[in-house]
């Protein structure tokens, strides 16, 4: 498909409220042959150090589809391994967070150190639905994000998976000021994470859903963790908020289940994901290697 037009320096979009035709094609296409399962966006690789052509389009064809895709490589496997796979796809700037460790992968697993112990990624407690830093700066947003897993738990620690535009979908149809509600700037407030009286991140308001202007790209940034979120107090954002959360804890076929085993990997322009519970064993502890980055996976823009 051709790039899109521009508009007065404005990219034509889909996902702009005011463009209903050019939604209604990219939606009718976007729905058109989605993946039955999980199973369906797995890729097997042989080296993941250095992806075979037909490997790395295999891919980016289920990223196109479904903004994520699942990977298969040999176990057991490195810290490069993600880095190498991410750097494959386009994927430049990480997120060097300050949880992250001096490569940029953060390790997740349950946390002994005082430090992490604290925050639920590193612990055994389930994580609800949310998107990758969500609480990030306007200019640090995260729009492709990497689990690798080294060792899985015991028991327990499936991810549910989907697609931010899917989403958005079900939201229009169900009622498009959903939409506007998502898009506006003080919609929704990430309050301050506070160390005694020491601020160490100031509150952040804005939008759940963001379009690109340069390249008219759907993003998305949400928590369903009461505790970290403020939505603000009008009738309109509690039926938006309400008719997402009823699609997120339904059973429709666009969430898709499943357990990363050793050598597999997510790769995905940080779709809405959650983490169920685990329990860990002598030979296996939970060790998963996620990579954030401010791009986004390449040649995965919503016309290619």
């Amino acid at each position: 498909m051709a790039a899109p037009r521009r508009l007065q320096g404005k990219v034509e979009s889909p996902f702009l409220l005011e463009n209903t035709e050019a939604y209604q094609r990219w939606r009718d296409r976007k729905l058109a042959g989605q993946p039955a399962g999980l199973g369906n966006l797995v890729v097997e690789i042989k080296d993941p150090l250095v992806l075979r052509e037909s490997e790395r389009q295999a891919i980016l064809e289920r990223c196109r589809k479904t903004n994520m895709a699942l990977y298969i490589s040999p176990a057991p496997g490195s810290r490069e391994v993600p880095l190498a796979i991410g750097h494959q796809l386009g994927l430049q700037d990480l997120d060097h967070n300050w949880l992250a460790d001096d490569d940029g992968l953060t390790s997740l697993t349950v946390a002994e150190n005082v430090e992490r112990t604290n925050f639920i990624p590193f612990s055994d407690r389930p994580i609800k639905w949310h998107t990758d830093g969500y609480y990030n700066s306007p200019d640090e947003q995260i729009h492709a994000l990497l689990l690798h897993c080294e060792q899985r738990a015991a028991h327990g620690g499936e991810n549910a998976l989907m697609d931010h535009e899917i989403a958005y979908i079900l939201l229009r149809e169900a009622d498009p000021e959903h939409i506007r509600v998502f898009m506006s700037d003080d919609v929704m407030t990430i309050p301050a994470r506070m160390e005694g009286d020491y601020t160490v991140r100031e509150d952040r308001t804005g939008p759940v859903f963001t379009v690109n202007p340069l390249t008219g790209n759907l993003h998305m940034r949400y928590t369903v963790r009461t505790h970290h979120v403020l939505w603000r107090d009008d009738p309109a954002t509690h039926a938006a908020v309400q008719c997402l959360t009823k699609f997120l804890e339904g059973d429709s076929p666009a969430i898709y289940h499943g357990l990363l085993e050793p050598g597999m990997g997510l790769i995905s322009n940080n779709v809405l994901h959650d983490r169920a519970g685990f329990q860990d064993g002598p030979s296996h502890r939970r060790l998963l290697y996620r990579a954030r980055y401010y791009d986004r996976i390449e040649g995965t823009d919503w016309h290619e």
